[in-house]
């Protein structure tokens, strides 16, 4: 279904900005108008906001949904309807897409559809497994205690998410930072001094010659340089898109040193957090394996309990089909198999993940305390030999000048 982004004027006077997903024009405009609000202005997104739909663009976060459960249950305790809780949270949430979700949900709801139901239509916003979560809620009358849940589990995953991006992008930004010195300096520092050195007519060093060639390069070739490093990022970026490129990416980051350990120990903390949430929301084992299975962000993981619902679908246990998977550390199948057994499948499969919850941040620590020494001593003996490059000359021209005296 298309997304319209719109300008309008709410029920408060304010201007708000959002998007808005309807099939047609005529039917967004109907929808805003239906939640009171004034059309100011309302078109089709740019080929740019489609395609490339990333957090930067507004798509909410493990944060941004655990806020909204949070604000959903303080709302809700106060004993207003649902319809002016949504209300109430589409006008306090700062994440647009979110905004214009919750809005028209409210709408759905006053037109008499489930919460759950209308979630399951703003499928791009909320997953599947909230839906579900709030349709076992709506169903027993606790729809509080299913928004607590959830809270918990989105402000889990924000915790779990945040480690491993920490350990990913402060390395990035040294090695950014490291790269961008290294072309500075060899694109104007280098030439400046061998421009000196050769009206000196001396013998230069090894070293020297080695480095002026490095700069001579940069300084011919940098824009070459710079051309295919983003050709490579963008054909990253789009072959990573594909389902080959989701297998090649995914395994590079199960097998990868010291990343691969943390790859591993991230997606056992979600798959188990996830079926322990589905099956206490009262879904059968199957069920909560699938919408897993969908919430995987690594595709190797997400085929490999694919794998597995077909197990059990057969009449396997859940432990033998996770080790049979080969994916999972042993420790996953063997705290599953005794969960089986006591009858406290849900209880097992919460302990393991708050288990690897802490094994993500304290793998992540140690990784940061590795990489960060590493980083700048490659860094240091950069300078270092850029340094020498340019001191050796001179030295040389001291050493010769008291020779001649």
């Amino acid at each position: 279904m298309p997304a319209f982004t719109y300008t309008a004027i709410n029920t408060t006077g304010k201007r708000v900005n959002g998007s808005i997903e309807a099939a047609t024009l005529d039917m967004a405009k109907s929808s805003l108008r239906g939640v009171g609000y004034t059309i100011v202005d309302i078109r089709s997104p740019s080929l740019f906001e489609r395609e490339l739909n990333v957090p930067f663009m507004g798509r909410p976060s493990s944060k941004d949904m655990a806020i909204f459960c949070r604000q959903f249950i303080s709302i809700l305790r106060a004993g207003e309807s649902l319809s002016i809780v949504l209300s109430l949270l589409s006008q306090q949430t700062e994440n647009k897409q979110l905004a214009a979700a919750i809005r028209v949900i409210q709408t759905d709801v006053e037109k008499g559809e489930s919460l759950a139901g209308a979630m399951r239509k703003q499928q791009k916003i909320f997953p599947s497994m909230m839906a579900n979560m709030v349709e076992a809620g709506e169903n027993s009358g606790n729809l509080e205690d299913s928004f607590r849940q959830m809270e918990v589990y989105f402000e889990k995953a924000r915790r779990t998410k945040s480690a491993v991006t920490k350990a990913m992008i402060y390395p990035c930004i040294l090695l950014v930072v490291m790269v961008i010195v290294l072309i500075v300096m060899m694109t104007t520092i280098i030439p400046s001094f061998m421009e000196t050195f050769d009206q000196l007519d001396v013998e230069l060093p090894a070293l020297t010659r080695g480095v002026m060639a490095v700069s001579n390069w940069f300084v011919k070739w940098w824009m070459v340089l710079v051309g295919v490093i983003a050709g490579l990022v963008v054909s990253a970026v789009l072959f990573g898109r594909t389902v080959k490129g989701r297998h090649f990416f995914g395994y590079i980051a199960r097998k990868a040193p010291v990343f691969g350990r943390l790859t591993v120990r991230s997606a056992c903390a979600t798959a188990t957090r996830t079926l322990s949430l589905l099956l206490g929301s009262g879904l059968t084992l199957l069920e909560s394996i699938d919408l897993t299975a969908a919430n995987m962000s690594n595709i190797w993981f997400e085929d490999a309990l694919r794998t597995v619902s077909s197990l059990v679908s057969q009449g396997w246990s859940l432990a033998v089909s996770l080790r049979d998977t080969g994916l999972f550390p042993p420790m996953v199948s063997n705290l599953v198999m005794v969960g089986e057994e006591a009858g406290d499948l849900q209880g097992s499969l919460a302990k393991i993940a708050d288990y690897y919850d802490d094994e993500v941040k304290d793998a992540t620590d140690r990784l940061l305390a590795l990489l960060e020494p590493a980083i700048i001593l490659l860094m240091a003996g950069m300078v270092v030999v850029i340094v020498l490059s340019i001191f050796l000359p001179m030295l040389a021209m001291t050493q010769g000048y008291d020779q001649y005296l």
